[in-house]
Order: structure tokens, then C-alpha cells, then sequence
């Protein structure tokens, strides 16, 4: 029986150890094959109190509340090029149809690799 226990807090442990609904890990510029690269002034998950909210009011309807949002987006046309910087969240979405208020399915970018 305390084996049964033991293997059981053991699982526990490691199932709370692991991480859940964080954004992904950044990519290189040059592998954002979705379209230009956008500059967001934020890149939150859909069920943050501050992005749900606004999807709501634009009637987008999000699956999954872990979808990465980027929040006020501009694209970046050319990247190394001066004056077309991101002084914020450099992102990679599947879509960016929204007229730059929102963009989903987000990816962080580090415009350095």
C-alpha cells in the first residue's frame, strides 16, 4: 500500500512540475512563412483578462484559450533594414487578418537569429 502511495506523489509531482499554456519559444525570422513578420505591442494567451475582451467585441471566436495573441500589430516589411524595428514583440501568426488590432496563433520571433 505505501508503494502505491509513494509512485502516486511521485506522478503528482511531476505532473505539476510540467508547464502548461506558456507561449512558445522564439524562432528565427527567416522561418515565418505565414506572412510578414508583425511587431505586437503584446503577445498574451486568448483567456487573458486583457485579450478575451477584445475577441469577444471583434466576435472572434478562439478554440483553445492558449492560442498566443498578439495584441496591436504592425508588420515589419524588411527585417535589418533601418526603420523597420520592433521595439516590442516581434511575432510570427497564422492570422493576420484583423486589421492589426489582434493577430493569432502567434510565435515569438528573435529577429537576432
Amino acid at each position: 500500500m505505501l508503494f502505491k502511495v509513494l509512485i502516486a506523489l511521485a506522478l503528482a509531482s511531476v505532473a505539476t512540475a510540467v508547464p502548461t499554456g506558456g507561449l512558445p519559444t522564439p524562432i528565427p525570422a527567416s522561418q515565418c512563412n505565414t506572412g510578414p513578420v508583425q511587431c505586437c505591442d503584446s503577445l498574451q494567451t486568448a483567456g487573458a483578462p486583457a485579450v478575451a475582451p477584445i475577441l469577444a467585441a471583434l466576435g472572434i471566436a478562439v478554440q483553445d484559450v492558449n492560442v498566443p495573441v498578439g495584441v496591436t500589430c504592425s508588420p515589419i516589411s524588411v527585417i535589418g533594414v533601418p526603420g523597420n524595428s520592433c521595439s516590442a514583440q516581434p511575432v510570427c501568426c497564422e492570422r493576420n487578418g484583423f486589421n492589426g488590432v489582434v493577430a493569432i496563433g502567434c510565435t515569438p520571433v528573435d529577429l537576432n537569429l
